[in-house]
């Protein structure tokens, strides 16, 4: 398991929890707006920096009551093989468990769940269904998986929220209103802004984010079927 990279602290990617944040580099998607062009990429993945597992789990034995958790991010964790046994080892070290996936591997993420490795997961949903493949960078991408993954964590098997990253160029105020029908009765919606950085994937300056004040008037509209959707760090 390469490990490239670990923020100590985190109080907020992990609801109710003090948390630090590991991550795994790699990813099947190629979202234009994706902040971890680093990590994605596979020169990337190769050139970034590796943290040594055992020097990670050295860290955590030091921070017993000062953490609660930890998130595993990416990337796409759930490319790596070695996942479910990271994952185990972390809770055998007695911390919660916190999963980032773009639900691309249903199968994955329902044997993780259902192995009690898993505590909470944050499951990305891009866009509405129809403009998945635009939005994820993969020409002619299959949304089975997608749908497969919604459909899972829907199902309460654990809890969850879903997150989409509002990019002025790729997001309607119609595909957010299709993507709400999308993922209707959802227990949580996280509404992000894009940040425009030097390591977007899509490059410095190309993609814009939406106006907050438009955001906060479009939120009845996704209340309507998501009555818990929220906007974060917007």
């Amino acid at each position: 398991m390469k490990l490239a990279g670990l923020q100590k602290l985190t109080l907020l990617d992990f609801p109710g929890r003090t948390a630090a944040t590991v991550f795994l580099p790699g990813c099947n998607f190629r979202c234009p707006f994706c902040h971890n062009a680093d990590l994605v990429t596979a020169g990337g993945a190769a050139e970034t920096p590796e943290v040594p597992v055992e020097e990670f789990f050295a860290f955590l034995d030091k921070r017993h009551g000062l953490l609660d958790g930890v998130c595993i991010t990416g990337g796409e964790p759930l490319l790596h093989p070695e996942l479910a046994d990271f994952c185990a080892r972390i809770k055998q070290a007695g911390f919660a468990v916190k999963l980032d996936t773009n639900g691309s591997f249903p199968d994955r993420l329902r044997d993780l769940v259902e192995a009690g490795l898993v505590d909470y997961v944050a499951m990305d949903m891009k866009n509405t269904l129809a403009r998945y493949a635009e939005t994820a960078g993969v020409p002619a991408f299959d949304t089975t998986p997608v749908r497969a993954s919604l459909d899972y964590l829907r199902s309460g098997a654990v809890p969850y929220e879903f997150r989409t990253t509002v990019v002025r160029e790729l997001h309607t105020a119609d595909d957010l209103r299709a993507l709400a029908r999308d993922i209707e009765g959802a227990d949580a919606w996280y509404l992000q802004s894009f940040v425009d950085t030097e390591n977007v994937l899509a490059g410095l300056d190309t993609l814009h984010p939406w106006d907050p004040a438009d955001l906060e008037a479009l939120l009845p509209d996704l209340r309507h079927h998501v009555p818990n959707t929220q906007l974060r760090g917007v």
